[in-house]
């Protein structure tokens, strides 16, 4: 039984133990309604489709279950799931009422009942609601902070700001960072002339607050300042020349466009904000099913500020379900240029792994072509697609084409030196490489995987070698245990004939790289010099079964298979 099926199986009798104590508690009054084969192959399937994070398949067997929720509130809360994950928050609603009017509420169903009361300006409600939230038992100290924020938006509009160090101060001190965020957003509802000072300061907080350069811009704009509002876009895309969102309100700034919608005088618009935070915080730490939930309730809240669509695509890209992170980046052609292009390359990204390369290529040669804008960094992103699908000679000629336009002191310098070098390197112009990504080295020294690369070249060339050993010895203090610079540390020991040293270094890069045929290989080779003849042969046999491995290094195996070393 392979890994994975190991994995599906072990998933499976989780579930099935979970259904069966589930079912088991059901009194005898409602045993014959849900303890059939029907109900118990949907309410396992609903919890395994839950668990494997396809939200449609779990909520379609789930509502099958109506009347469930009477005796289970466990049920009633996968189903609260998989109904905000699948973006069902209107039936989340009506199925949190109706476990409300059986008295069956939980966390979950009074968050959704606010957050909907929110959504439709019944402020009234909607504090109810959270209130009733915040009130319940619940064991998460960043629930607590949700409930308590919203709390507070949701009765705003009864305080004024002569008020806000005392709704400041029902903030848990825990989360500074968000009561930074939190007072801009209020003097900015306040009308505070204090607001663009706060925002000053926020932006140029140690902590990256970069984001909050968008919010910043869309403030001035909004009292009719938006040349300063563009100078803040243009100093912030300096520091930050691939922020999305950034880059999108500067294109629509420019087209009369506005494809991002935020207003700090709306609470849902800023409650909204403050729920995507959360999830970007949960993704972070691959808390993906509730970092979803998070984010369907923000998304809600503002169905009008794509950029949450971003972090929903790469949710479900990071889960492995690209079918659902390819729908919606394909929406994302409708919010602009800037979104169209992001969108695409995170497409053809995807078209790779599922083995469709020729389209791939086809969707962002024909994107790249038709972008309005091209600046450096576009053309760069078009160069490294290149470069790492092995069109080497076309992103050769991208890469020159960014360096002919960037200075030695430009931050993009270093990498497209490296990105060039790497490309000459594989089409056989060693000499252009090599001055390429010596040069990528005198502009940021400390770049670990082209001190790697440079080095492990000069090993396989046989040339300076000790120069390398020195370089890499550098490169694991920037990147310790990263397996592909411990190997390179080893293969130069065993250059240098100091094979006990190399066989450490080279053990411990199979140990972190178990299915890598060049690291297996050196490691038999190692084995091999330090007597292990038998072990030896081991690893090369193991190499020849990996699909991975090329042909070229498979018939060097078996000549050492025969003739050993």
């Amino acid at each position: 039984m392979t890994s994975i099926n190991q994995i599906f199986y072990i998933t499976k009798q989780v579930v099935f133990v979970t259904v069966f104590v589930f079912f088991s508690t059901l009194n005898a009054k409602n045993f014959d309604k849900f303890y059939q084969a029907g109900s118990i192959s949907d309410y396992f399937s609903g919890v395994l489709h839950l668990s494997e994070n396809e939200y449609e398949l779990s909520y379609q067997y789930l509502k099958k279950l109506d009347g469930l929720e009477t005796n289970h509130n466990s049920y009633s809360t996968k189903y609260l799931y998989s109904l905000v994950n699948s973006g069902n928050l209107e039936k989340a609603f009506y199925f949190s009422k109706k476990i409300e009017n059986k008295g069956l509420s939980s966390f979950e169903s009074d968050l959704i009942s606010g957050i909907y009361f929110l959504k439709n300006n019944n402020l009234s409600d909607a504090n109810k609601y959270f209130l009733k939230a915040k009130r319940r038992k619940v064991d998460s100290v960043l629930s607590n902070y949700i409930t308590e924020s919203m709390l507070i938006w949701s009765n705003i509009q009864n305080f004024n700001l002569n008020d806000k160090d005392f709704i400041m101060n029902k903030l848990d001190n825990r989360f500074s960072n968000l009561k930074k965020i939190q007072n801009v957003f209020l003097n900015c509802f306040f009308e505070s002339n204090q607001t663009e000072i706060l925002f000053e300061k926020l932006i140029n907080d140690q902590t990256d607050f970069s984001r909050y350069n968008f919010f910043y811009a869309q403030y001035l704009d909004s009292v009719g300042k938006r040349g300063k509002a563009k100078k803040i876009i243009e100093a912030s895309l300096v520091e930050n020349p691939r922020n999305l969102i950034l880059n999108q309100l500067r294109y629509d700034f420019d087209n009369s466009k506005k494809n991002l919608s935020f207003d700090c005088k709306k609470q849902k618009h800023v409650s909204a904000e403050l729920l995507y935070i959360t999830a970007n915080a949960l993704s972070s730490q691959s808390v993906y099913p509730l970092s979803n939930f998070y984010l369907n309730l923000s998304k809600y809240l503002n169905e009008n500020f794509h950029t949450f669509d971003t972090l929903l695509a790469q949710n479900f890209y990071s889960i492995g379900d690209y079918s659902n992170a390819k729908k919606i980046y394909k929406r994302f052609t409708k919010y602009g240029n800037i979104f169209k292009w992001h969108a695409d390359k995170q497409i053809a990204r995807i078209l790779i792994l599922e083995n469709e390369k020729q389209k791939s290529f086809k969707l962002l040669a024909n994107s790249f072509k038709n972008l309005k804008y091209k600046t450096v960094y576009e053309i760069f992103d078009y160069a490294e697609f290149l470069k790492n699908n092995e069109k080497f000679e076309e992103s050769i000629k991208l890469y020159s084409e960014v360096l002919t336009k960037i200075d030695k002191q430009h931050q993009l310098y270093p990498e497209a030196t490296d990105g060039r070098g790497v490309s000459y390197e594989r089409i056989g112009e060693w000499e252009k490489a090599e001055i390429d990504l010596l040069a990528s080295l005198n502009a940021s020294p400390n770049q670990a995987y082209v001190i790697n690369y440079l080095a492990y070249s000069w090993i396989e060339q046989g040339v300076k070698i000790e120069k390398s050993l020195s370089m890499l010895k550098k490169a694991n203090e920037i990147k310790s245990n990263d397996p592909y610079i411990i190997d390179s540390l080893g293969w130069a020991l065993f250059k240098l004939k100091r094979y006990k040293e190399s066989k450490r270094y080279l053990q411990n890069a199979v140990q972190l790289l178990p299915a890598d045929p060049i690291v297996n290989d050196h490691y038999g080779d190692v084995l091999w010099k330090n007597g292990k003849k038998i072990q030896a042969r081991y690893y090369w046999d193991y190499v020849l079964k990996l699909d991975e491995t090329d042909k070229q290094l498979k018939d060097k195996i078996k000549q050492k298979l025969i003739r050993g070393l």
